[in-house]
């Protein structure tokens, strides 16, 4: 999947790439060092745009570039050196994303050797070049392809492995010209400076081959160069890895090494590596190394060995101290919880016995009393009722005791039963749903097939109702009448319930009134309390209320003002008839709510 947000000068280098020929690639892929070199270093941007690089396959093209015949490329042999820097810097530091794998396992092992490639092919050119300037053109681009190889290993050192095991590295190592050595070697010795373990990591022969090689120049390379970078390497290596010195101490293949060593110009820059690379190949100096590597190594085990031990001492201590005082707290807590418990028993104990003297002087006293009271020949039935009494209290206890342990003997068997009972309570229940479940829902039968002889029988009986019954004919006339009947009386019907909605609206809005009143009234205050305008609150606007109001009124006041002996045979339900005249004058003077008075 393409990245989202790509820098257009990426996407239109990959464009053009993609348009031109072959013979003109190389020189655009150039134009990725002008935008790698134009955002700083360690920036965001610069993860963006290498990530971009490899998304738009830039970077296997220019592998494909570097696997091509180097006479055919416009620039030569600069075009394809700038192309391992550009390369180089766009591994490193990439972040691959999803294709992890083939970036790792593939791409970076095909870089690597690619570069070896050229190198070799390089140091081709080189020897068999005449010219001094061609030979210093040359040098120079493979110091530019071996700094790329570097540049890459330093930040993939899964990659130390591959180069060291590879064909064309020792090739290269294995020359003889000092400047194109000392430049391998050099790489070498950084390369190691950076992961020394990848030396172990490949194969024996391989190894043997790079010692071997390295000794060689030290020993039989005249150039005081190539003799001090081999023993600035071959001192690296030593004091990197024991197995390597032990291998040069007791090799037979290095048997003599320690001797040739000793034989060489002491006068010379290299010297102080050169005694450094003696001393630790002399077995006096070995053994006392590797002893005195054993004597830290075992003071450092014990160091830690007592200082765990402490720790876990001290670390211990306060759960100990913790414990001994919850164990102390805790016998001493039921120490004095038995003091208490004893205390609390003998108390007890005094206080039964105490009651028991107390019930027995008051029992004592209780039948002095008695003797004192009853008569002397009432003593003896006195004596028998006590006794009977007395028996009938111990046997109530008794057996209240005996019925007491009987249900603590059979309270288990209780439990089961009421158990079982709940069980069959609970089934019972659950079968009579169950059944009633069938019941209702039967299960659907499916229908009986007809016979033919059922079939005949229905189409006779289907065929003598039509005979019976025939259709009438209907004329269009007829029906055009008909539908127009049943038009009419559809609108007459919704015209006659528009009519009673709007009577049924007119209702409730009277109930709702009513209530409304009816409410104001039961909240209104007495005539005493009313002031202002309150009173007018309650008159009607309609004009037979109004009357009927006056009427009652004047009616209450009558029979306010009359004598007593005419309400002699009234009853308290009878009407007073008011004269109508009176009525009628009092009605045009009164106030009727909601209109102008006249």
């Amino acid at each position: 999947m393409k990245p989202t947000g790509t820098d257009p000068r990426i996407l239109s280098l990959a464009a053009e790439v993609a348009k031109s020929p072959e013979q003109n690639v190389p020189v655009i892929l150039l134009r990725l060092k002008e935008i790698i070199n134009s955002t700083s270093l360690g920036s965001s941007d610069l993860k963006k745009i290498k990530q971009d690089i490899y998304c738009y396959d830039l970077i296997q093209y220019c592998l494909l570039v570097l696997s091509q015949d180097y006479s055919r490329i416009q620039g030569g042999w600069s075009t394809v050196s700038q192309l391992t820097q550009v390369l180089s810097h766009c591994c490193v530091g990439l972040e691959p994303g999803e294709d992890a794998e083939e970036f790792y396992s593939e791409l970076l092992p095909s870089a690597a050797e690619s570069f070896l490639i050229l190198g070799r092919r390089l140091q081709t050119c080189f020897i068999n070049a005449a010219k001094g300037e061609e030979k210093d053109e040359l040098l120079h681009f493979f110091q530019i392809v071996t700094d790329s190889l570097f540049w890459l290993v330093g930040d993939h050192v899964q990659l130390i492995q591959n180069v060291l095991q590879s064909d064309h590295f020792l090739h290269l190592l294995q020359t003889d010209d000092v400047q194109i050595g000392s430049t391998v070697m050099t790489m070498l010795q950084n390369i190691l400076h950076i992961n020394s373990g990848g030396l172990l990591r490949i194969e024996g022969k391989n190894l043997h081959s790079i010692l071997d090689e390295v000794v060689f120049k030290l020993l039989s390379t005249p150039s005081p160069t190539i003799r001090s970078t081999a023993t600035k390497l071959l001192l690296l290596m030593a004091e990197s890895h024991k197995e390597i010195l032990i291998l040069l101490r007791l090799s037979a293949c290095y048997k003599g090494l320690r001797g040739l060593l000793n034989k060489q110009e002491t006068g010379t820059e290299f010297s102080q590596e050169l005694r450094q690379l003696l001393g630790l190949i002399s077995p006096k100096v070995y053994q006392d190394i590797e002893e005195q590597n054993l004597h830290k190594a075992a003071c450092v085990i014990q160091a830690y060995w007592k200082g765990f031990q402490t720790r876990k001492r001290i670390k211990k201590l306060p759960s100990a101290v913790t414990t001994l005082q919850r164990s102390f707290r805790t016998k001493r807590t039921k120490i004095l919880l038995k003091l208490n418990r004893q205390k609390e028993e003998a108390d007890h104990r005094l206080q039964l016995q105490l009651q028991r003297q107390r019930a027995m002087r008051l029992s004592r006293e209780s039948r002095l009393s008695l003797l004192e009271i009853v008569h002397p020949g009432q003593v003896e039935k006195h004596n028998r009722e006590m006794e009977e009494k007395s028996a009938l209290i111990i046997q109530k206890h008794w057996k209240g005791y005996r019925e007491r342990k009987k249900f603590h003997q059979q309270r288990p068997s209780l439990m089961e039963y009421k158990a079982a009972v709940t069980l069959q309570r609970a089934a019972l229940k659950f079968l009579a749903k169950c059944r009633k479940k069938k019941k209702v829902f039967v299960p659907w039968q499916g229908l009986r097939g007809l016979t033919d002889a059922r079939r005949v029988e229905l189409k006779q009986q289907v065929d003598d109702y039509v005979r019976r019954h025939p259709s009438s004919p209907m004329s269009d006339v007829a029906s055009k009448e008909l539908h127009a009947q049943a038009q009419e009386r559809l609108q007459h019907y919704f015209m006659g319930r528009a009519l009673e909605e709007r009577a049924q609206q007119h209702r409730e809005a009277l109930m709702a009134q009513i209530s409304t009143n009816i409410e104001q009234l039961m909240r209104a205050p007495s005539l005493k309390e009313a002031e202002g305008k309150e009173p007018e609150l309650f008159i009607s606007r309609s004009r037979p209320l109004a009357a009927k109001a006056k009427q009652a009124h004047l009616a209450t006041l009558k029979h306010i003002q009359a004598p007593w002996w005419k309400k002699l045979g009234e009853e308290p339900g009878d009407e007073i008839d008011v004269p109508k005249d009176e009525l009628s004058i009092e009605l045009g003077t009164l106030f009727i709510g909601g209109t102008k008075p006249p």
